[in-house]
């Protein structure tokens, strides 16, 4: 089972920043895509931000040119910096492989409450 835990969250005002940070373990890390998401309470979780192997990034329409999605493989460990963060953005933020989620338990996540 692969294992990975974020780190990161917090509360913050509204346009302030945050930087989320997973850190992988059992899997060979430089050899997957991965991703963030988030769950609002009542929401269906939904893909934030995404990042191949070689370091191709994609972002949902509500996050461009505010959130960025970077990686370190030698410390197995993928980033997203979120600048500019709005009341929206509340939700519990996963890290897992993309397109496929190799983690089946997506874990507590790290919670990033965004206040006006």
């Amino acid at each position: 089972q692969v294992q990975l835990v974020e780190s990161g969250g917090g509360l913050v005002q509204a346009g302030g920043s945050l930087r989320l940070s997973c850190v992988a373990s059992r899997i060979m890390f430089s050899f997957y895509d991965m991703a963030w998401y988030r769950q609002a309470p009542g929401n269906q979780r939904e893909l934030v931000a995404d990042i191949s192997s070689g370091g191709a990034t994609n972002y949902a329409d509500s996050v461009k040119e505010r959130f960025t999605i970077s990686r370190d493989n030698g410390k197995k460990t993928v980033y997203l910096q979120m600048n500019s963060l709005k009341p929206e953005d509340t939700a519990v933020y996963y890290c897992n492989t993309h397109p496929l989620p190799l983690r089946s338990d997506w874990g507590k996540g790290t919670l990033v409450t965004v206040s006006l």
